[in-house]
């Protein structure tokens, strides 16, 4: 049972991703309204409803055809610009800022839902039209269902002005940054909170037996709850070697247990291990520092050559720093303060150095970009952090990054600046450990 529900919610996590997900699922409410009218005209409200409102109920045949074959093609074309928009937004998405973007836009609930009412509206006005007798008296006129589908048709309007706005203002880069870094912000809080404040210690497990994985994917989630169950009536422990978001490959050793396991008990974990094709942010907060940091190597690209938006990305990355640092770089999954679970994870100095070496060997020609970058190291060197090695690999990335920036920048007044800017944040920070 509980296989079946981690399953569920894996799949149910995969396709709401997916475009066509809302639009899907409004369009079949679509039709299951039709029918439900349909209905409720077989009981005679729209014969109540001429009796008490006549003027709301279109009591000839003719009219109610013409008026939803009128809102069926108007809809039908408004949905193939909408859907054209939204092709238009990935493709821009995709060639200005980076392809990793497309999963999140994809998946933004407004523009789905907008679709879906577009959809299900069309098809309510299809079954409609289709039980309308124009030869029949005016009590059997589905007048109540028309004016239903007048009120659909005006809203579809209004959702699709709507559309117009959101979608204008999702392609504005300081919106996807923003995107990018509530998303990012968010999952970092929520892994923060469940570390808890006491660091469970967890045996070495070198000497253990080692299992491999039997498919290929991203990590995507680990059903934690399954897997102490495990733990606990097999009386062992796991460790999982890949980090999340990590990329598997078939045969790859993928965890190892304090015991030997049978062939239905290695089956029993892997099967609550869900895998997928494509990453996104909200499963994984170190894909918003990549996405962060591949905007800031597009916008910095000759073609496009545009330091400002590369700043902004920049001023995202140091919050997430910030809050990074508040977190441990061991992930110990326990049940009553009893360790059951290693899950490996990304070291601060790993996401730190990933991020800066591509940031700064891209960028360390550009003075502007030099001097921010050392003016978030400066930023993180006084904020609170989880293990004070941190501050170490700060101090390592701001002397790379002016090693770097030393070699590329040929002008000796630039880089005495960039020099006198790295010495007095140092000065300060050796000030400030003098006074602690």
């Amino acid at each position: 049972m509980k296989k079946l529900l981690f399953r569920t919610l894996s799949f149910f996590n995969i396709i709401e991703s997916k475009i066509a997900f809302y639009p899907t699922v409004l369009a079949l409410f679509g039709i299951f309204f039709a029918f439900l009218l349909m209905y409720l005209e077989s009981l005679g409200i729209s014969k109540y409803l001429l009796d008490k409102a006549p003027i709301l109920v279109v009591d000839n045949g003719t009219t109610a055809m013409t008026l939803l074959s009128a809102f069926i093609s108007g809809l039908i074309s408004v949905i193939v610009f909408s859907f054209s928009m939204v092709m238009l937004l990935l493709s821009q998405a995709s060639s200005n800022y980076s392809p990793r973007l497309l999963p999140g836009l994809i998946s933004d609930k407004k523009h789905q839902i907008i679709l879906g009412i577009y959809l299900s509206t069309i098809l309510y006005n299809i079954f409609i039209l289709f039980s309308i007798q124009p030869t029949g008296d005016k009590y059997q006129i589905p007048g109540f269902s028309v004016l239903v589908g007048v009120v659909g048709t005006v809203i579809c309007i209004y959702a699709f002005i709507f559309f117009i706005h959101n979608i204008s203002q999702s392609i504005q880069i300081s919106n996807i940054l923003k995107m990018i870094y509530t998303k990012s912000k968010n999952r970092l809080d929520e892994v923060i909170e469940k570390e808890g404040p006491h660091l469970a210690t967890f045996p070495d497990s070198d000497d253990w037996y080692e299992y491999q994985s039997e498919k290929s994917g991203y990590l995507q989630n680990i059903s934690y709850t399954n897997m102490i169950d495990f733990s606990i009536e097999n009386n062992t422990q796991l460790h999982f070697l890949p980090f999340k978001g990590n990329f598997i490959l078939n045969g790859i050793p993928m965890f190892r247990s304090k015991i030997k396991l049978e062939k239905d008990q290695v089956d029993q974990i892997l099967n609550n291990i869900s895998y997928a094709r494509e990453e996104l942010v909200e499963d994984n907060y170190v894909l918003g520092f990549k996405q962060l940091s591949e905007i800031i190597l597009k916008a910095m690209s000759p073609g496009i050559n545009d330091p400002g938006t590369a700043i902004n990305a920049i001023d995202y990355l140091t919050e997430l720093f910030a809050l990074r640092m508040q977190k441990k770089d061991l992930n110990i999954i326990r049940r009553d303060e009893i360790p059951y679970l290693k899950v490996k994870t990304i070291d601060f100095k790993d996401l730190l150095y990933q991020v800066m070496v591509a940031v700064r060997t891209y960028c360390k020609h550009d003075v502007t970009l030099n001097q921010k970058l050392l003016v978030m190291l400066h930023y993180l060197l006084h904020q609170k952090t989880y293990n004070k090695d941190y501050y170490d690999y700060i101090k390592e990335e701001a002397s790379l990054l002016l090693s770097d920036a030393k070699g590329a920048i040929k002008n000796p007044v630039d880089i005495e600046r960039l020099t006198s800017l790295a010495d007095s944040f140092t000065f300060k920070l050796n000030e400030a450990a003098e006074d602690e």
